[in-house]
């Protein structure tokens, strides 16, 4: 599966697609779904609580292992995919649509968002 171009990356394998109303959509990636295996559970950040770039604000338990969420913005967040809390499973099927997990209202950005061809690099090496 390709990296979606209109998204942006972080090292710690999240993506990041930014409204117009500042408000960003965050997910992880499609390498990220794969390495975890399939995942199990998801806990996301309550809605109301500020996330800070770089630092975990939930977990992701596969059956291989139990990984840290990462925030690859700062900001508040405002919604989370309640549908991926009930089927985990949608993280794995479907990680850049019906997979995503919260959404943020952007107070700063990462300086190190890769782009597609960047993150796709990254993984590579």
């Amino acid at each position: 599966m390709s990296n979606p171009e209109h998204l942006r990356y972080s090292k710690e394998h999240e993506w990041v697609a930014t409204g117009d109303d500042g408000v960003a959509t965050v997910g992880i990636t499609a390498h990220a779904a794969n390495a975890l295996g399939d995942v199990v559970f998801v806990q996301l950040p309550d809605v109301g609580a500020a996330v800070t770039a770089g630092e975990p604000c939930g977990e992701l338990e596969s059956t291989k292992s139990v990984s840290d969420l990462y925030a690859p913005v700062t900001g508040e967040v405002t919604a989370t995919n309640q549908d991926v809390v009930d089927d985990p499973a949608l993280v794995n099927s479907g990680p850049y649509e019906d997979g995503w997990l919260f959404k943020v209202r952007v107070g700063a950005e990462s300086g190190d968002l890769m782009s597609a061809d960047e993150y796709t690099a990254f993984t590579a090496g």
